[in-house]
């Protein structure tokens, strides 16, 4: 398993994903969002792992207003406005290869054992 976590700081269900991870001693990379951010073809690998980018936004995000022009963009556009401002995304993104979940998801990161 390769487990990555895309997060912030700040974020309540990170830390807890975080916590999932350690108390079952499997190995994981902590990826801050605000800081290093997500490649392009990540972010495309989680988008189709998930089912698209709206099922990555949140909708309760501080940036209320990026978040309406993302919402009004072309495809390719939209990926770089979110790119420029991971702070609409929901947290924690959670990768195992070409599997992803978005929020505190652990009765999905079980089956990936």
């Amino acid at each position: 398993m390769n487990i990555q976590i895309f997060g912030t700081k700040k974020c309540f269900d990170t830390k807890k994903a975080e916590r999932y991870f350690k108390e079952r001693r499997i190995p994981f990379q902590r990826i801050d969002l605000l800081d290093k951010g997500m490649s392009r073809g990540e972010l495309q690998n989680v988008c189709r792992a998930v089912g698209g980018l709206d099922a990555l936004l949140d909708d309760a995000c501080r940036d209320q207003d990026t978040l309406a022009l993302v919402r009004y963009l072309t495809e390719d556009a939209k990926l770089d406005k979110v790119l420029e401002n991971p702070q609409i995304l929901k947290t924690p993104i959670v990768r195992n290869g070409r599997q992803a979940t978005v929020g505190y998801l652990p009765e999905v990161w079980k089956t990936w054992a």
